[in-house]
């Protein structure tokens, strides 16, 4: 069985250096990072089976080039973990937010999804260990949080990619997946700035759920997200899923 290597965008903190450090650790796995910075947190994870790339999502060439190096590392790409987003701007709709802040927003959390998806499905058709990939999502989606506009139209979009992937590429499973309330840097935002956009109730909610520590660890999505990556089976190939849901039950790591 050939050692698995998998492609991560946004790997150098939270959700994404969690699973990175999975990968390595757990299931040996190859890994291609690719982030605009390197963290110390990432640094510390290097070995020969890590590969950091520094790259902005949003800069095409520069993401086809780093799926490029991936493989000719590594000799495949056999996942793909969609994870690199952006939370900002936190807006209304009818507000005086420039147009070209919605768009900036997209590049980063649906038009690199494009790219990425582009730039490795030639690798993901070949692999022996059946092409993946995991799209990081969020109950966004399906939900329209009052300021959150950007995020929650661009995840929408991010699942229905999911679900076309899935019908024109039957060969790679595609999975998205809701994390759930994680403690990263975003929470910290919605926390610190959220107020001045969204409703009262909503905001007073993430509040309450860091004051009372029930905010996720990285890790227990990402062992899930790790997971999906090397093993999700064909009848997730489509669906948006949430981390902790019966579907991925197999995935979690026993409490």
């Amino acid at each position: 069985m050939p050692t698995p290597t998998i492609l991560i965008t946004g790997a150098s903190k939270g959700i994404g250096l969690a699973v990175t450090a999975i990968l390595l650790s757990k299931y040996k796995a190859n890994v291609v990072a690719v982030s605009r910075t390197r963290s110390p947190e990432l640094l510390a994870l290097a070995s020969d089976s890590l590969l950091l790339i520094d790259a902005d999502v949003t800069n095409a060439e520069a993401l086809a080039a780093a799926v490029a190096v991936g493989i000719k590392t590594f000799s495949s790409i056999d996942a793909l973990i969609l994870n690199a987003a952006t939370l900002a701007p936190l807006c209304r709709i009818g507000d005086d937010t420039p147009m070209n802040e919605w768009k900036s927003h997209f590049d980063v959390n649906f038009f690199s999804l494009v790219t990425a998806l582009k730039a490795t499905l030639p690798a993901l058709r070949k692999s022996e260990l059946g092409g993946r990939v995991v799209f990081v999502s969020s109950g966004a989606a399906t939900k329209g949080t009052l300021g959150w506009g950007p995020y929650n139209a661009s995840k929408a979009a991010m699942n229905s990619l999911c679900r076309t992937l899935a019908e024109e590429e039957p060969d790679v499973i595609s999975v998205a997946l809701r994390p759930g309330m994680v403690d990263t840097d975003m929470q910290a935002t919605l926390r610190q700035t959220g107020a001045t956009h969204m409703k009262a109730a909503d905001h007073n909610k993430f509040i309450a759920t860091h004051k009372e520590g029930a905010l996720l660890k990285a890790e227990d999505p990402g062992h899930v997200i790790a997971s999906l990556a090397l093993h999700a089976s064909k009848s997730l190939s489509g669906q948006f899923v949430s981390w902790d849901s019966e579907e991925c039950a197999e995935h979690r790591v026993a409490a």
